[in-house]
């Protein structure tokens, strides 16, 4: 995934950024469809895979704040934990993608985004304890608002991410991983 322009990889930083502002927006329309469906993490996730980690750190900080911004989601209260974990999504996952090579495409996607939503969610709940809420976070809080009322999300996230990576991949939009010879 290397092989990518930084022209290109800005642009699809770009729609992924983008996509940060307008899948929320969608899924808001479902009571509750924010935090059960997490929208915000696939573009975070997405830019990390697919253009590395300098571009999904970019997206996983810009993509909350802009949508903040225009929207109101989320609210000021929790961005600052939002743009911690969708940061440490994107830099994660551009990382992993980087250094893991299975030879197998769908176990370097999956190894790289499981690794990813877990640490997300651990320096996330990290900074809620000893930052955004200190003295006031506990572990039954992180785990009820990290895995449990979000277990739909995490269940999209790894049936879609490595999907919608595979068919950029087979489109030729983004270069192949394990290219055939």
């Amino acid at each position: 995934m290397s092989q990518m322009s930084s022209v290109k990889r800005s642009v699809i930083t770009a729609v992924c950024i983008g996509l940060c502002v307008v899948l929320p927006m969608a899924f808001h329309a479902i009571p509750n469809g924010g935090t059960l469906f997490s929208p915000m993490h696939i573009p975070a996730l997405l830019c990390g895979l697919i253009c590395g980690w300098p571009f999904g750190l970019l997206c996983g900080l810009a993509g909350p704040l802009l949508s903040s911004l225009i929207t109101g989601m989320p609210p000021m209260a929790y961005l600052p934990s939002m743009l911690v974990e969708l940061a440490a999504y994107g830099l994660i996952a551009g990382l992993m993608i980087s250094l893991v090579r299975t030879k197998k495409l769908y176990g370097d996607l999956y190894i790289s985004l499981v690794v990813a939503l877990l640490a997300g969610r651990i320096v996330a709940g990290i900074a809620r304890a000893l930052v955004f809420a200190a003295g006031k976070y506990s572990f039954a809080a992180w785990t009820t608002s990290y895995f449990v009322m979000t277990w739909p999300g995490l269940v999209i996230q790894l049936a879609l991410i490595p999907a919608i990576v595979v068919a950029l991949m087979k489109a030729k939009l983004i270069p192949q991983r394990y290219p055939v010879e």
